[in-house]
């Protein structure tokens, strides 16, 4: 018998993120407040209808704007977190969304990919991605960069799938979609587990794009649906 991954087991789901992030709400927030005031909301759309993939706390639906939000996760305990605002889908992310087709704006997802037990997985998620996002929608895609992270990759006992900013590009392309910015290296690996730099010192660091190609070890991917 195969082993369930844990992307299809809410309650160990649930288990292991009270574990890894207990304690870490507030900072993760602040961290994530700064992330999208000076790295994300170039892609956010005003009034755009948005999809956090994989929301996790909702650290990144809760604090943007839009006529319509959503998050799917797996995690029952996501629903604890979400604004009132947010629509929660908890449900596999390689199943049909109650999505009506191409209506989104914007998909994002962080640290999320490498969470899928395989690459059919992956692909069966970019295909309900790229039929849920309206033409000219965007895919933004943060994760860890194999590449970079040989070893490290492995820490978390819930990583299935190995990926590179290049590999991600290829099987979204296969699925219809077109590569507009990719950042082989963007965020360090872990900015709200271990340890804890002091919020003003991220914002000088997305401020300083040369220093992704020194500390950055995860890849910033962007796609497009085209017109």
């Amino acid at each position: 018998m195969t082993p369930t991954p844990l992307t299809e087991n809410p309650a160990e789901l649930s288990k292991i993120y009270q574990t890894r992030f207990s304690g870490q709400t507030d900072y993760r927030m602040g961290v994530w407040k700064i992330l999208i005031r000076h790295l994300f909301s170039r892609w956010i759309p005003k009034d755009g209808e948005i999809l956090d993939l994989g929301a996790g706390h909702g650290e990144f639906i809760n604090q943007v704007k839009g006529k319509a939000l959503s998050a799917m996760d797996m995690n029952p305990d996501t629903a604890r977190f979400l604004d009132p605002q947010v629509r929660f889908l908890q449900q596999s992310c390689c199943e049909p969304w109650p999505v009506v087709s191409n209506t989104l704006d914007l998909i994002f997802t962080s640290n999320f990919f490498e969470h899928l037990p395989d690459k059919n997985a992956l692909k069966q998620t970019l295909q309900q991605a790229y039929q849920a996002l309206k033409p000219g929608g965007r895919l933004v895609a943060l994760g860890p960069n194999i590449r970079l992270l040989p070893g490290a990759y492995w820490d978390f006992w819930d990583h299935y799938l190995p990926l590179t900013d290049q590999s991600l590009v290829e099987g979204a392309s296969l699925c219809g979609f077109t590569p507009e910015q990719v950042f082989p290296a963007s965020l360090p690996y872990s900015m709200s587990t271990g340890f804890q730099p002091p919020l003003w010192t991220i914002r000088i660091y997305l401020a300083l794009p040369f220093l992704w190609r020194f500390f950055g070890k995860q890849f910033l991917v962007i796609l497009r649906k085209p017109q």
